[in-house]
């Protein structure tokens, strides 16, 4: 009688059989391709959705109809086109800030707590420096310096997808969906530039309590780099808290994003995002509910999908929480 072949496994494909088994992280992970997919797709489609920044005085007010199934506000624009809208905005924001920040964090938490000595100490004190700093004044003062090279920026980009040829309309049709985002590069690199502080402790701390275990010492007694035994051995084995504050980080800066922008710092009118629209709707939601409750579900959903994401993530990659 022959043994069956052993099925050969790994961290990842393990963390995908486990991930499956959590249905709230499933729903989640559902609900957040579905938002996604909705905002960036559906106002790309010409035609399909109203102007979300036409105004319509005659139809302000209106509550939730067939013509406009989320209403419309005090100017008459439909408010599904603009929490479609708005979305891509607020969703750009969070997730590219947040991978600008993790970014940074992972490889100078890592170095720092893999060196460790003098490095590590003269690293984590340029963070404790950094920290110090009032965050609002840098961004603002960042932001600005930053903010000339939007306009080369958004021509780039019109040039690029509509391509130099293109007429007047469909430049400004690409102009439409295009400059919302270039605009906000420098709130991007504004925020990630100074959101990495966190993170960067945490992963020096993983770091260091990874390398202190046994199968760091045999990896280093066979003689393996240090590179690859930092990110293919160390790191790794950190990818579990990592994921819990990038999911935690995306709705932080989707609120300081609105914080900006009401300030008029972030988002520039007539655009929008989320956090606008649910502030425009909090001044009205006593004679129109409709301009608070939709942006609000839209946003909710959003950070409840990422929360339980994160904890689905973190479950399914953490290798003790493997069955036998």
């Amino acid at each position: 009688m022959t043994d069956k072949p052993e099925q050969k496994s790994s961290l990842w494909k393990d963390a995908v059989l486990r991930l499956r088994k959590n249905h709230a992280a499933m729903v989640s992970l559902v609900l957040l391709a579905l938002i996604v997919s909705a905002c960036l797709v559906l106002p790309a489609i010409p035609g399909l959705l109203h102007d979300p920044n036409a105004l319509n005085l005659p139809n302000k007010n209106q509550p939730p109809s067939a013509a406009h199934w989320f209403g419309t506000d005090h100017l008459g624009r439909d408010i599904l086109a603009r929490v479609l809208g708005g979305g891509r905005i607020s969703i750009a924001v969070g997730f590219i800030t947040t991978l600008v920040a993790v970014t940074i964090g992972v490889m100078w938490g890592a170095v720092a707590g893999y060196t460790g000595g003098r490095t590590d100490a003269a690293m984590m004190r340029t963070v404790d420096v950094l920290y110090a700093l009032p965050f609002l004044i840098i961004v603002i003062l960042l932001g600005k310096t930053l903010e000339p090279i939007t306009g080369g920026l958004t021509d780039f980009f019109v040039n690029l997808f509509a391509g130099a040829d293109a007429d007047t309309r469909a430049r400004n049709d690409t102009r439409a969906w295009v400059e919302p985002i270039t605009t906000l590069v420098p709130l991007f690199v504004a925020i990630g530039a100074l959101s990495w502080l966190t993170v960067s402790r945490i992963v020096r701390a993983q770091v260091q309590s990874v390398a202190s275990q046994e199968f760091v010492e045999a990896a280093r007694s066979l003689g393996l780099g240090h590179l690859r035994i930092l990110f293919r051995h160390i790191l790794p084995n950190t990818v579990g808290p990592i994921i819990v504050y990038t999911t935690l980080t995306i709705p932080g800066i989707m609120l300081f994003e609105a914080t900006l922008s009401f300030l008029g710092l972030g988002v520039k009118p007539p655009y929008s995002s989320w956090g606008i629209l649910i502030d425009e709707g909090a001044n009205r939601m006593l004679s129109n509910f409709w301009l608070l409750f939709f942006p609000t579900l839209f946003f909710s959903t959003t950070l409840f999908s990422l929360n339980f994401l994160g904890d689905g993530l973190r479950d399914a990659l953490d290798p003790k929480s493997a069955k036998d």
